[in-house]
């Protein structure tokens, strides 16, 4: 199973996700991490990320995920995937892809975002990224309002509920 935390930034995606990720005993990526150096310069300078910009970032990343289910493996992947188009390019093709989205109102946002050092997203982008947003009909769908670890062991839960078990058909008993 990839399991793709996603929202804007400030959502937690990289807190909640390594702490997920260490709870289930799977590899954590963040996103970020695969940003080629014009992104983050881009976003650095508080200059929004276009599609075309984000194309090889998302490839780099359906990528990643593809290996990873094709080798069987489980992950968690810590992604924006702020559009339902990036969300598509991401799990193209592949199977067992579950989207969690973090969802947070915009101030407490703002304010996690102002508190936050030596990260290259400037608090200036947030509104881009809301304005980007295309929430998610198809995801489980947690309020950061929460500690991480109790948002980690909601997800934990709703994981291992909805896992397909070997044996038994997708939904059976």
């Amino acid at each position: 199973m990839i399991a793709v935390l996603m929202g804007v930034s400030g959502s937690g995606k990289t807190t909640v996700g390594r702490i997920l990720a260490r709870d289930l005993g799977w590899p954590f990526y963040d996103a970020d991490d695969f940003h080629p150096p014009a992104n983050v310069d881009k976003m650095h300078r508080g200059v929004p990320l276009t599609d075309a910009d984000r194309a090889p970032w998302l490839d780099a990343l359906h990528d990643l995920i593809a290996e990873a289910a094709g080798a069987r493996r489980s992950i968690v992947l810590a992604c924006s995937a702020l559009k339902q188009a990036y969300r598509d390019r991401l799990a193209a093709g592949v199977d067992g892809v579950r989207f969690v989205y973090l969802r947070g109102d915009a101030a407490l946002l703002r304010l996690r975002l102002a508190r936050r050092s030596g990260h290259f997203m400037p608090l200036e982008l947030l509104q881009s990224q809301l304005d980007t947003l295309e929430a998610p009909a198809d995801a489980l769908t947690v309020d950061i309002d929460a500690s991480p670890e109790a948002i980690a062991a909601t997800i934990a839960q709703h994981l291992r509920d909805t896992r397909p078990r070997r044996g038994r058909p997708v939904g059976g008993p």
